[in-house]
Protein backbone atom coordinates (compact mmCIF):
# COMPACT_ATOMS: atom_id res chain seq x y z
CA UNK A 1 0.00 0.00 0.00
CA UNK A 2 1.16 3.56 -0.85
CA UNK A 3 1.75 5.86 1.46
CA UNK A 4 1.13 9.71 1.29
CA UNK A 5 3.91 11.53 -0.78
CA UNK A 6 5.32 8.27 -2.02
CA UNK A 7 3.92 8.01 -5.48
CA UNK A 8 0.48 7.81 -4.31
CA UNK A 9 -2.14 8.93 -6.95
CA UNK A 10 -3.87 12.50 -5.53
CA UNK A 11 -7.25 12.36 -4.74
CA UNK A 12 -9.87 13.57 -7.64
CA UNK A 13 -10.55 16.92 -5.85
CA UNK A 14 -6.98 17.82 -5.84
CA UNK A 15 -6.31 16.79 -9.78
CA UNK A 16 -9.23 19.16 -10.53
CA UNK A 17 -8.66 22.35 -8.32
CA UNK A 18 -5.32 21.62 -9.65
CA UNK A 19 -6.70 21.59 -13.67
CA UNK A 20 -8.83 24.72 -12.59
CA UNK A 21 -5.45 26.69 -11.59
CA UNK A 22 -4.44 26.44 -14.84
CA UNK A 23 -5.23 29.61 -17.42
CA UNK A 24 -7.33 28.21 -20.22
CA UNK A 25 -4.52 28.08 -22.76
CA UNK A 26 -3.15 25.49 -20.88
CA UNK A 27 -6.41 24.05 -19.65
CA UNK A 28 -7.94 23.35 -23.04
CA UNK A 29 -4.76 22.77 -25.39
CA UNK A 30 -5.39 19.81 -27.42
CA UNK A 31 -3.72 16.89 -26.25
CA UNK A 32 -4.46 14.44 -29.27
CA UNK A 33 -4.52 15.15 -33.10
CA UNK A 34 -8.25 14.81 -33.35
CA UNK A 35 -8.76 17.50 -31.12
CA UNK A 36 -6.96 20.11 -32.92
CA UNK A 37 -9.72 22.23 -35.41
CA UNK A 38 -7.58 23.18 -37.84
CA UNK A 39 -4.92 22.62 -41.18
CA UNK A 40 -6.92 19.44 -41.14
CA UNK A 41 -4.35 18.81 -44.74
CA UNK A 42 -1.49 19.31 -42.36
CA UNK A 43 -2.48 17.16 -39.95
CA UNK A 44 -3.26 14.27 -41.97
CA UNK A 45 -0.14 14.58 -43.99
CA UNK A 46 1.59 14.36 -40.66
CA UNK A 47 -0.94 10.83 -39.39
CA UNK A 48 0.18 9.68 -42.71
CA UNK A 49 3.65 9.57 -42.08
CA UNK A 50 3.61 9.02 -38.25
CA UNK A 51 1.76 5.79 -39.69
CA UNK A 52 4.16 4.61 -42.14
CA UNK A 53 7.00 5.28 -40.18
CA UNK A 54 8.84 7.44 -41.98
CA UNK A 55 8.11 10.38 -39.77
CA UNK A 56 11.04 13.48 -41.71
CA UNK A 57 12.71 16.51 -39.35
CA UNK A 58 9.98 19.07 -39.47
CA UNK A 59 9.41 22.99 -39.71
CA UNK A 60 6.36 24.68 -38.79
CA UNK A 61 6.05 28.18 -39.63
CA UNK A 62 3.45 30.91 -39.39
CA UNK A 63 1.50 33.58 -36.87
CA UNK A 64 1.67 32.99 -33.02
CA UNK A 65 -1.68 31.49 -31.78
CA UNK A 66 -2.18 28.85 -34.84
CA UNK A 67 -1.46 25.82 -33.47
CA UNK A 68 1.91 24.71 -34.26
CA UNK A 69 3.31 23.78 -30.76
CA UNK A 70 -0.14 22.30 -30.22
CA UNK A 71 -0.02 19.85 -32.88
CA UNK A 72 3.66 18.70 -32.67
CA UNK A 73 3.11 17.97 -28.89
CA UNK A 74 -0.53 16.01 -29.81
CA UNK A 75 1.62 14.03 -32.78
CA UNK A 76 4.34 13.27 -29.62
CA UNK A 77 1.56 12.17 -27.52
CA UNK A 78 0.30 10.20 -30.32
CA UNK A 79 4.04 8.42 -31.19
CA UNK A 80 4.93 7.36 -27.91
CA UNK A 81 1.95 7.43 -25.23
CA UNK A 82 3.17 6.29 -22.33
CA UNK A 83 6.96 6.97 -22.72
CA UNK A 84 6.35 10.58 -24.04
CA UNK A 85 8.74 12.58 -20.85
CA UNK A 86 11.09 9.86 -22.18
CA UNK A 87 11.42 10.29 -25.53
CA UNK A 88 10.48 14.02 -26.32
CA UNK A 89 13.10 16.89 -25.20
CA UNK A 90 10.80 20.17 -25.46
CA UNK A 91 13.29 23.32 -25.65
CA UNK A 92 12.34 27.08 -25.74
CA UNK A 93 15.24 28.67 -27.57
CA UNK A 94 14.20 32.06 -26.82
CA UNK A 95 15.56 31.08 -23.21
CA UNK A 96 18.08 28.64 -24.71
CA UNK A 97 19.85 30.64 -27.92
CA UNK A 98 23.75 30.03 -28.12
CA UNK A 99 25.84 27.10 -29.39
CA UNK A 100 26.13 25.61 -25.85
CA UNK A 101 22.46 24.42 -26.02
CA UNK A 102 22.97 23.16 -28.98
CA UNK A 103 26.84 21.38 -28.06
CA UNK A 104 25.24 20.07 -24.52
CA UNK A 105 21.61 19.63 -24.20
CA UNK A 106 20.24 18.78 -27.69
CA UNK A 107 23.38 16.35 -28.93
CA UNK A 108 23.62 14.65 -25.64
CA UNK A 109 19.77 13.38 -26.14
CA UNK A 110 20.35 12.50 -29.43
CA UNK A 111 23.10 10.66 -29.22
CA UNK A 112 21.68 8.43 -26.17
CA UNK A 113 19.80 5.22 -26.40
CA UNK A 114 16.73 4.72 -23.92
CA UNK A 115 17.23 1.23 -22.33
CA UNK A 116 13.27 0.11 -22.38
CA UNK A 117 11.91 2.12 -25.29
CA UNK A 118 12.49 1.81 -28.62
CA UNK A 119 11.76 4.03 -32.08
CA UNK A 120 13.26 7.58 -33.06
CA UNK A 121 13.45 10.12 -29.96
CA UNK A 122 11.97 13.34 -30.87
CA UNK A 123 13.21 16.83 -30.40
CA UNK A 124 10.84 20.25 -30.19
CA UNK A 125 12.87 23.37 -30.86
CA UNK A 126 10.26 26.13 -30.09
CA UNK A 127 11.09 29.68 -30.82
CA UNK A 128 13.57 28.62 -33.16
CA UNK A 129 13.97 31.54 -35.20
CA UNK A 130 15.87 33.58 -31.95
CA UNK A 131 18.58 30.89 -32.29
CA UNK A 132 22.00 32.90 -32.88
CA UNK A 133 23.46 32.15 -36.39
CA UNK A 134 26.48 30.23 -34.41
CA UNK A 135 23.81 27.75 -32.75
CA UNK A 136 22.33 27.21 -36.16
CA UNK A 137 25.21 26.16 -37.89
CA UNK A 138 26.05 23.74 -34.97
CA UNK A 139 22.16 22.01 -35.08
CA UNK A 140 23.06 21.71 -38.89
CA UNK A 141 25.56 18.83 -38.51
CA UNK A 142 24.04 17.63 -34.83
CA UNK A 143 20.64 16.94 -37.38
CA UNK A 144 22.83 14.98 -39.94
CA UNK A 145 24.58 12.94 -36.99
CA UNK A 146 22.07 11.53 -35.35
CA UNK A 147 19.06 11.23 -37.94
CA UNK A 148 19.13 7.38 -37.32
CA UNK A 149 17.52 7.73 -33.72
CA UNK A 150 16.24 11.39 -33.92
CA UNK A 151 13.94 13.30 -35.55
CA UNK A 152 13.74 17.04 -34.68
CA UNK A 153 10.57 19.66 -35.11
CA UNK A 154 11.40 23.34 -35.02
CA UNK A 155 9.01 25.70 -34.68
CA UNK A 156 8.98 29.34 -35.24
CA UNK A 157 6.93 33.06 -36.50
CA UNK A 158 9.39 34.00 -39.36
CA UNK A 159 10.76 31.23 -41.28
CA UNK A 160 13.43 34.13 -43.08
CA UNK A 161 15.19 33.91 -39.68
CA UNK A 162 16.24 30.14 -39.95
CA UNK A 163 19.42 29.41 -42.41
CA UNK A 164 18.51 27.60 -45.80
CA UNK A 165 21.09 25.20 -44.53
CA UNK A 166 18.54 23.82 -41.86
CA UNK A 167 15.46 24.86 -43.67
CA UNK A 168 16.66 22.34 -46.59
CA UNK A 169 16.87 19.48 -44.35
CA UNK A 170 13.17 19.65 -43.00
CA UNK A 171 9.50 19.56 -44.32
CA UNK A 172 7.81 22.52 -44.13
CA UNK A 173 4.06 23.00 -43.34
CA UNK A 174 3.14 26.70 -42.77
CA UNK A 175 0.28 27.37 -40.17
CA UNK A 176 -2.19 30.08 -41.22
CA UNK A 177 -4.38 32.62 -39.09
CA UNK A 178 -7.28 30.51 -37.78
CA UNK A 179 -10.75 31.27 -39.48
CA UNK A 180 -13.08 32.54 -37.52
CA UNK A 181 -15.72 29.38 -37.67
CA UNK A 182 -12.85 27.32 -36.98
CA UNK A 183 -12.05 29.35 -33.62
CA UNK A 184 -15.61 29.93 -32.66
CA UNK A 185 -16.44 25.97 -32.55
CA UNK A 186 -13.98 25.80 -30.16
CA UNK A 187 -15.10 29.45 -28.24
CA UNK A 188 -18.69 27.76 -27.90
CA UNK A 189 -17.02 24.63 -26.27
CA UNK A 190 -15.43 26.84 -23.44
CA UNK A 191 -17.62 28.48 -22.86
CA UNK A 192 -20.19 25.80 -22.31
CA UNK A 193 -17.54 23.94 -20.51
CA UNK A 194 -16.79 27.31 -18.26
CA UNK A 195 -20.52 28.00 -17.78
CA UNK A 196 -20.34 31.76 -18.91
CA UNK A 197 -23.08 34.22 -19.44
CA UNK A 198 -21.35 35.30 -23.33
CA UNK A 199 -23.48 37.39 -25.70
CA UNK A 200 -23.50 37.41 -29.08
CA UNK A 201 -22.10 41.19 -29.80
CA UNK A 202 -19.54 39.64 -26.71
CA UNK A 203 -18.89 36.43 -29.12
CA UNK A 204 -18.34 38.31 -32.49
CA UNK A 205 -15.75 40.69 -30.70
CA UNK A 206 -13.48 38.18 -29.04
CA UNK A 207 -13.52 36.58 -32.66
CA UNK A 208 -12.64 40.08 -34.31
CA UNK A 209 -10.06 41.09 -31.93
CA UNK A 210 -8.10 37.36 -32.13
CA UNK A 211 -7.13 38.01 -35.53
CA UNK A 212 -7.00 34.05 -35.98
CA UNK A 213 -4.73 33.86 -32.93
CA UNK A 214 -7.08 30.88 -30.59
CA UNK A 215 -4.47 32.09 -28.03
CA UNK A 216 -5.72 35.21 -27.60
CA UNK A 217 -9.34 34.00 -28.02
CA UNK A 218 -8.99 32.11 -25.17
CA UNK A 219 -7.12 35.04 -22.97
CA UNK A 220 -9.37 38.08 -23.58
CA UNK A 221 -12.59 35.73 -22.40
CA UNK A 222 -10.92 34.46 -19.59
CA UNK A 223 -9.61 38.14 -18.74
CA UNK A 224 -13.88 39.37 -19.45
CA UNK A 225 -15.05 36.67 -17.87
CA UNK A 226 -13.55 37.31 -14.82
CA UNK A 227 -13.81 40.98 -14.74
CA UNK A 228 -17.65 41.18 -15.57
CA UNK A 229 -20.61 39.16 -14.74
CA UNK A 230 -21.61 39.45 -18.73
CA UNK A 231 -18.84 38.95 -22.00
CA UNK A 232 -20.53 41.53 -23.92
CA UNK A 233 -18.60 43.79 -26.54
CA UNK A 234 -18.72 46.79 -24.31
CA UNK A 235 -16.90 44.72 -21.30
CA UNK A 236 -14.63 43.22 -24.13
CA UNK A 237 -13.35 46.42 -25.30
CA UNK A 238 -13.01 47.43 -21.83
CA UNK A 239 -11.07 44.43 -20.87
CA UNK A 240 -8.48 44.72 -23.93
CA UNK A 241 -8.08 48.43 -23.85
CA UNK A 242 -9.23 48.92 -27.58
CA UNK A 243 -12.25 51.39 -28.74
CA UNK A 244 -15.41 50.15 -29.44
CA UNK A 245 -16.94 50.52 -33.47
CA UNK A 246 -19.48 53.23 -32.17
CA UNK A 247 -16.44 55.07 -30.79
CA UNK A 248 -13.89 54.46 -34.04
CA UNK A 249 -16.67 55.76 -35.77
CA UNK A 250 -17.48 58.91 -33.82
CA UNK A 251 -13.59 59.74 -34.18
CA UNK A 252 -13.53 59.06 -37.82
CA UNK A 253 -16.58 61.04 -38.42
CA UNK A 254 -14.28 64.07 -36.48
CA UNK A 255 -11.34 63.67 -38.84
CA UNK A 256 -13.51 63.65 -41.76
CA UNK A 257 -15.67 66.75 -41.20
CA UNK A 258 -14.00 68.58 -38.33
CA UNK A 259 -11.34 71.25 -38.03
CA UNK A 260 -7.84 70.12 -36.94
CA UNK A 261 -8.34 71.86 -32.98
CA UNK A 262 -12.22 70.12 -32.88
CA UNK A 263 -11.16 66.71 -33.59
CA UNK A 264 -8.06 66.95 -31.93
CA UNK A 265 -10.20 67.62 -29.26
CA UNK A 266 -11.93 65.41 -29.61
CA UNK A 267 -10.37 62.33 -30.11
CA UNK A 268 -7.89 63.20 -26.90
CA UNK A 269 -11.05 63.76 -24.84
CA UNK A 270 -12.25 59.80 -26.03
CA UNK A 271 -8.11 58.57 -25.42
CA UNK A 272 -8.63 60.20 -21.56
CA UNK A 273 -12.12 58.97 -21.00
CA UNK A 274 -11.12 55.06 -22.09
CA UNK A 275 -7.80 54.90 -22.18
CA UNK A 276 -7.19 53.95 -25.58
CA UNK A 277 -3.74 53.61 -26.80
CA UNK A 278 -3.26 56.11 -29.75
CA UNK A 279 -1.54 52.63 -31.59
CA UNK A 280 -4.27 50.51 -30.91
CA UNK A 281 -6.68 53.41 -32.02
CA UNK A 282 -4.50 53.48 -35.74
CA UNK A 283 -4.83 50.14 -36.00
CA UNK A 284 -8.73 50.28 -35.90
CA UNK A 285 -9.01 53.51 -38.18
CA UNK A 286 -6.94 51.99 -40.76
CA UNK A 287 -9.90 49.16 -41.02
CA UNK A 288 -12.65 51.51 -41.90
CA UNK A 289 -10.40 53.57 -43.90
CA UNK A 290 -9.75 50.91 -45.87
CA UNK A 291 -13.75 50.69 -46.46
CA UNK A 292 -14.06 54.76 -47.07
CA UNK A 293 -14.85 55.53 -50.54
CA UNK A 294 -11.74 57.67 -51.56
CA UNK A 295 -9.51 58.07 -55.09
CA UNK A 296 -6.82 55.82 -55.12
CA UNK A 297 -4.34 58.77 -54.58
CA UNK A 298 -5.94 59.57 -51.43
CA UNK A 299 -5.90 56.42 -50.28
CA UNK A 300 -2.42 55.61 -50.83
CA UNK A 301 -1.89 59.25 -48.77
CA UNK A 302 -4.14 57.99 -45.54
CA UNK A 303 -2.56 54.59 -45.37
CA UNK A 304 0.92 55.23 -45.89
CA UNK A 305 1.09 58.17 -43.24
CA UNK A 306 -0.79 55.73 -41.32
CA UNK A 307 1.59 53.27 -41.34
CA UNK A 308 4.05 55.55 -41.14
CA UNK A 309 2.74 57.00 -37.64
CA UNK A 310 2.64 53.27 -36.47
CA UNK A 311 5.89 52.85 -36.99
CA UNK A 312 6.90 55.62 -34.94
CA UNK A 313 4.28 55.11 -31.79
CA UNK A 314 6.50 51.35 -31.75
CA UNK A 315 9.85 53.37 -31.18
CA UNK A 316 8.92 55.41 -28.49
CA UNK A 317 7.53 58.46 -30.34
CA UNK A 318 5.10 61.25 -27.98
CA UNK A 319 1.37 59.92 -28.36
CA UNK A 320 0.55 63.86 -28.41
CA UNK A 321 2.39 64.38 -31.81
CA UNK A 322 1.72 61.77 -33.28
CA UNK A 323 -2.09 62.28 -32.32
CA UNK A 324 -1.37 65.89 -34.09
CA UNK A 325 0.41 64.06 -36.93
CA UNK A 326 -3.40 61.73 -37.38
CA UNK A 327 -5.51 64.35 -37.46
CA UNK A 328 -3.42 66.29 -40.19
CA UNK A 329 -2.96 63.61 -42.31
CA UNK A 330 -6.98 63.76 -42.51
CA UNK A 331 -6.69 67.64 -43.08
CA UNK A 332 -4.40 67.20 -45.95
CA UNK A 333 -6.28 64.38 -47.48
CA UNK A 334 -9.32 66.27 -47.10
CA UNK A 335 -7.64 69.10 -49.03
CA UNK A 336 -6.47 66.70 -51.87
CA UNK A 337 -9.75 65.58 -52.09
CA UNK A 338 -11.44 69.11 -52.16
CA UNK A 339 -9.28 69.73 -55.25
CA UNK A 340 -10.22 66.39 -57.11
CA UNK A 341 -13.16 67.56 -59.29
CA UNK A 342 -16.19 64.91 -59.68
CA UNK A 343 -18.38 65.56 -62.22
CA UNK A 344 -17.20 68.75 -62.85
CA UNK A 345 -17.64 69.89 -58.97
CA UNK A 346 -15.51 69.58 -55.99
CA UNK A 347 -16.03 66.30 -53.82
CA UNK A 348 -16.81 67.02 -49.82
CA UNK A 349 -14.89 64.44 -47.80
CA UNK A 350 -18.14 64.20 -45.69
CA UNK A 351 -19.75 62.21 -48.83
CA UNK A 352 -16.85 59.79 -49.18
CA UNK A 353 -17.51 57.80 -46.37
CA UNK A 354 -18.79 54.42 -47.33
CA UNK A 355 -22.41 54.04 -45.95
Amino acid sequence: MKEAGEGAEPPQGKRVKDLDSLPWVEKYRPSSLSELISHEDIISTISRLIQANRLPHLLFYGPPGTGKTSTILACARELYGDNFASMTLELNASDSRGIDVVRDQIQVFASTRKLFSSGIKLIILDEADALTNDAQFALRRVIEKYTKNTRFCMICNYVSKIIPALQSRCTRFRFAPLEEAQMGTRLTHVIEQEGLNVEADGRSAILRLACGDMRKVLNILQSTSMAFPVVNEENVCLSTGTATPVAVQGMLDALLNDDFKTAYGKIRQVQIDQGIALEDLITELSQYVMLLDLPAKTHCLLLDRLSTAEYDLSFGASDQLQLGNLVGMFVEAKEQLSQLPVDGEEKDAATAMDE
